[in-house]
């Protein structure tokens, strides 16, 4: 399905009764909406399960300019889109880039969320000369987007150590090929903006959060696990869980575990 929301048109699926509580899924870089569609079919039975792909990614579609790509003007969107879908409030969960997205929303946009989940996400770099030497980074990696062979530059990028378990699945190949949909140009325009050369430091916000919110990393993801401990530590209504024998991708390394951890925290009750 598609909705324009002012310079946006975008793709996404809906899946289950709206008489359930609603969870919005937001995905990582060069993923889409069908990131989630193991975990979205079972958990459809007790939510109504809403992903998008976001700008730059999938069948969406940026009408605008590169402005609208960014995380504040993507996370208004969103908003925007929840009220035409009529969901006043709504459980979140995001995963790496669109964990960093999510955490965002739930600081700036607190009174439309229950519950979040943030999968091996970031608050961002603290100092403005981090920031700058990453968009450099991020700058460099999005002209080879545009350069050299989508597929090539997708094996490098999951080459990363934080990849290696889930690029030790059988069903990789599968993945690089679902992800050979996006367009490289469109994802250079995520990675440019988007990016965490781009992102505002959330750092000095998490003391702010009022939402109760699940950190999860896995066990293997030793850079995640470093900065998800510290954000806990600074967010009262945090904690942090590890989840064994997973990477960074825990939804996609182990899927049941990750939908039992769902499915108790989205449904537990808060003292």
């Amino acid at each position: 399905m598609t909705i324009k929301i002012g310079n946006y048109q975008f793709h996404y699926s809906l899946k289950g009764s709206n008489n359930q509580p609603a969870i919005l899924f937001l995905h990582g870089f060069m993923g889409n909406s069908q990131d989630f569609d193991a975990a979205i079919s079972l958990l459809s039975q007790n939510f109504y399960c809403l992903a998008f792909d976001l700008p730059g990614h999938g069948k969406t579609r940026v009408i605008g300019g590169e402005d609208c790509y960014t995380i504040p003007q993507t996370a208004q969107a969103l908003i925007t889109l929840l009220d035409e879908l009529e969901i006043d409030k709504c459980l979140l969960f995001g995963y790496s880039m669109g964990g960093r997205l999510a955490l965002y929303m739930s600081l700036y946009f607190s009174s439309r969320f229950d519950k979040v989940i943030l999968e091996s996400a970031s608050p961002g770099l603290r100092h403005k000369s981090e920031r700058e030497q990453r968009l450099q980074a991020d700058l460099h990696l999005a002209q080879k987007l545009k350069t050299s062979d989508f597929k090539d530059f997708l094996l490098n990028w999951y080459n990363q150590p934080l990849f290696k378990s889930l690029k030790d699945r059988p069903d990789f190949e599968q993945l690089i090929e679902r992800k050979l949909d996006n367009n490289p140009i469109e994802l250079a325009k995520s990675l440019r903006n988007m990016g965490i050369g781009n992102q505002p430091s959330l750092w000095e916000e998490l003391e702010n959060n009022q939402i109760p919110m699940l950190l999860l990393t896995g066990e293997y993801d030793d850079k995640f696990i470093a900065i998800n401990t510290e954000m806990a530590s600074l967010c009262p209504k945090a904690k942090l869980e590890v989840i064994p024998k997973t990477g960074h991708n825990i939804h996609l390394e182990n899927l049941n575990k990750f939908v039992t951890i769902l499915m108790k925290f989205y449904c537990s009750v808060e003292s």
